[in-house]
């Protein structure tokens, strides 16, 4: 039986790990590269124990957690092998990818796909609403995939890192609360966590 958690924790669990990387490439000495590798091994670390620390407290683990935490796996393993910082630099892209593909498919198909996965933050969410919040979350994760992709491919290993801390995680959630308005107007009630079960990068 699932265990119900906080939103908060639910936080800690979807961006701990992100954070890790970025105080560790921060805290890093030598060049760019270096510093990412490192902070690549300290990702991939704190997503296993942020998995395990899910199946532990909450007997699951999220699909959209899994599906990062296989990525930063797979990504930051090539990354680590060939020493070669492009590898978890498409991670992001492949991520968002992913996710704007099976929310597309369960628009085009009719299956509510975001609501079996966030049905508990959006307590009263009517049909409609569930699909304009499917449906801005594909456009979203398209946007941020081709962005993501724009910006590693045209600035430095540094540039990229500070992108990702303070433009992608603040963009994320501005756009988790700009959809709060439509979403009470289709019958979130009040209370519910708009904000904090937004999907992890």
């Amino acid at each position: 039986m699932t265990r119900k958690t906080s939103p908060q924790f639910r936080l800690a669990l979807d961006y701990g790990p992100l954070l890790v990387f970025f105080l560790v490439n921060f805290l890093g000495r030598g060049p760019a590269l270096a510093r990412v590798v490192e902070a690549t091994v300290a990702f991939m670390v704190a997503m296993v124990v942020a998995i395990v620390v899910s199946l532990v407290k909450t007997r699951r683990v999220s699909p959209m957690l899994l599906i990062s935490g296989v990525l930063v796996v797979v990504f930051g393993g090539l990354t680590v092998y060939f020493h070669d910082d492009r590898f978890i630099k498409m991670k992001p892209t492949l991520v968002y990818a992913i996710f704007a593909a099976v929310l597309g498919f369960g628009l085009a198909t009719g299956r509510p796909l975001l609501q079996s996965l966030l049905e508990t933050a959006y307590p009263g969410l009517n049909a409609v609403g569930w699909r304009k919040l499917t449906r801005n979350w594909t456009v979203f994760f398209v946007a941020m995939a081709v962005l993501n992709e724009a910006v590693w491919r045209n600035s430095s290993t540094d540039f990229w890192v500070g992108f990702k801390l303070w433009g992608v995680i603040p963009l994320t959630l501005l756009f988790a609360v700009a959809n709060v308005p439509m979403l009470m107007r289709h019958g979130l009630q009040a209370g519910g966590d708009a904000v904090g079960d937004v999907p992890p990068e």
